[in-house]
């Protein structure tokens, strides 16, 4: 991703909260440990949704004692967005090993957006998961959720491919954003089919073209 573009990925993040405090990195020791512990909670929901998602298995199978576990995640809505966040990182790398082969800007969108559609298609109990933590989500999980808006935002960046984007393009991205997650619920609840999600991820990422056809 070129450094432009990471700039303007970091533009378009949620300013910072003056109350936030500064969290001190992580040891290799306590990211492997991490790493366990979101791994496991993929698992169990991948195998049962959102109520499989016990905090004290999460810690059996991670093998970290429970209060450690509530020190890395106060709570299942707090440990299944950051999950949602690390698989979005995972598929990130995915598709960066197959940049789509769209024409235009908004054509690389839409089709980096619906492999990750169906990444989360084959995995529908975990994607209800994630999807059902993110609507429960309260102010006490801003952290994490900013962090799964600003890969979403990162993604949708690489596949545009733009060295310098716009405040207008970067607003376009926030839409599509919005969009691609509201798809999600739908998708999950029934109320719209892969057809139905395609045409609409397509329709709004032509903002894209829009903006750099406006500049």
């Amino acid at each position: 991703m070129p450094a432009e573009a990471k700039t303007a990925a970091k533009a378009a993040q949620p300013p910072v909260r003056a109350a936030q405090p500064v969290t001190p990195p992580l040891t290799e020791r306590q990211e492997a440990r991490r790493r366990r512990i979101l791994h496991a909670s993929a698992q169990l929901a991948s195998r049962g949704g959102f109520d499989a998602v016990q905090m004290r298995e999460v810690a059996e199978s991670s093998q970290v004692a429970l209060g450690t576990l509530y020190r890395y995640f106060p709570s299942k809505v707090h440990l299944l967005v950051a999950t949602m966040q690390d698989q979005l990182a995972h598929m990130h790398g995915t598709l960066r090993k197959k940049p789509p082969s769209g024409d235009t800007a908004a054509e690389r969108v839409a089709e980096t957006l619906m492999r990750a559609f169906r990444a989360l298609q084959r995995e529908p109990h975990l994607a209800d998961a994630m999807v059902r933590a993110l609507t429960f989500a309260d102010r006490s999980v801003s952290p994490e959720v900013d962090q799964v808006s600003r890969q979403t935002t990162v993604i949708i960046l690489d596949a545009m491919g733009l060295d310098d984007p716009t405040p207008a393009q970067l607003s376009a991205v926030r839409v599509i954003e919005h969009t691609w997650h509201s798809a999600l619920i739908t998708w999950l609840s029934g109320r719209a089919s892969i057809a139905q999600v395609k045409i609409d991820i397509e329709t709004v990422c032509r903002l894209i073209d829009l903006t750099t056809n406006s500049e």
